[in-house]
């Protein structure tokens, strides 16, 4: 029994003095090991009686069990000490300045959003908004494109596997020109309304994607004409470009949908390798025009003979590239913190 409180007390202190996790590991196969003291201890009780064996192997059990208490213990306060350390290693200065001093930025398309809105608000014009997906009534028939229009192909729109209705098979929307319809059915003429929205055509190459954007205008007067439609455009692009002295030519064109119609180009030069709008003698389209065809206003539930209105739309990434000097569309998609420095979008700002 002397021999057991001797070990007891010694494997204690032994304990009281270890300073790491890795020695606790060490005196446990010290002490219960298959060589260890108290099992070496136990060994060497076989030549008691069995009353003594009893009496001293209760004692060892009462010794194992303050051992090990004493060693988780001691561990606890190992672990815990140890994770001091390495929360102390690893902490941050939350006060410290920034390593950083890049900050975020807007998406160019982002920009030229809202620089279209602000503008077309400028004029009068209300936002109008119409669903992705649309039916072939509203993005091709309303808008007076006969079902042998090669819009209307496979290779041309992306068509969805759902069963068609009164209006038509299920489609995304090839324009934003639906949004004409669905305004004119919801309003009572006069108005102006315009959309920014994605549309989806099955292409994909430099200068077109699967997925864009477009802007569009719509006015409905009972005094509107083609030269409103001139006025209006010009002040727009002038604007947009910053190019007060930009000549834009209307150049005869067809649209299901207009009537007349026209694609306008915009003059432009180079110097110095970019783009300067506003002076030379080069022409380049930016979109297409015209005055709302009879059919597509009765469609809208407009009156022809009272009415008349003229509409206007475009690419917004062909405006954003022309103005920030983009060749690749693709770069709207897949861009990175270079290419958006690379064009000069590398502030967050909305000025």
């Amino acid at each position: 029994m002397h021999e057991l409180d001797r070990l007891q007390a010694s494997c204690l202190l032994e304990i009281e003095d270890c300073d790491s996790l890795r020695k606790i590991d060490l005196i446990k196969n010290a002490i219960f090991g298959k060589n260890g003291k108290l099992s070496g201890f136990l060994k060497n009780i076989k030549g008691l009686s069995d009353e003594k064996k009893r009496e001293v192997g209760a004692r060892a059990n009462a010794v194992r069990a303050v051992i090990q208490e004493r060693l988780e213990a001691r561990s606890r306060v190992l672990e815990m000490a140890e994770l001091d350390k390495k929360l102390a290693a690893e902490s941050v200065d939350v006060t410290l300045p920034s390593r950083f001093s890049q900050p975020g930025t807007l998406h160019p398309l982002t920009k030229v959003i809202e620089e279209v809105a602000g503008l077309m608000s400028t004029y009068g014009f209300v936002f109008a908004d119409g669903p992705d997906i649309e039916s072939e009534y509203y993005n091709f028939a309303a808008l007076n494109m006969p079902d042998h229009h090669p819009a209307r192909t496979m290779h041309d729109t992306f068509y969805i596997n759902t069963s068609a209705d009164d209006k038509g098979r299920k489609l995304l929307r090839t324009h934003t020109s639906p949004v004409q319809i669905r305004a004119m059915l919801a309003n009572q003429p006069p108005f102006r309304f315009f959309s920014i929205g994605r549309v989806f055509r099955s292409d994909y190459d430099a200068t077109h994607t699967p997925m864009f954007n477009q802007i569009e205008c719509l006015m409905v007067d009972d005094n509107v004409g083609f030269s409103n439609l001139k006025w209006f455009i010009s002040g727009f692009l002038r604007k947009f470009f910053g190019a007060p002295n930009l000549q834009l030519r209307f150049r005869p064109s067809f649209f299901p949908f207009t009537e007349p119609s026209a694609e306008v180009d915009l003059n432009y030069d180079v110097v110095n390798g970019k783009i300067v709008f506003g002076s030379g003698q080069r022409w380049m389209e930016i979109g297409g025009a015209g005055m709302v065809h009879p059919n597509v206003l009765e469609s809208g539930n407009v009156d022809p003979s009272k009415y008349r209105g003229f509409a206007f739309g475009c690419g917004l990434e062909r405006m954003a590239s022309l103005k920030y000097g983009v060749p690749d569309l693709r770069g709207y998609f897949e861009s990175n913190e270079r290419w958006r420095n690379n064009f000069g979008f590398n502030h967050a700002t909305r000025e």
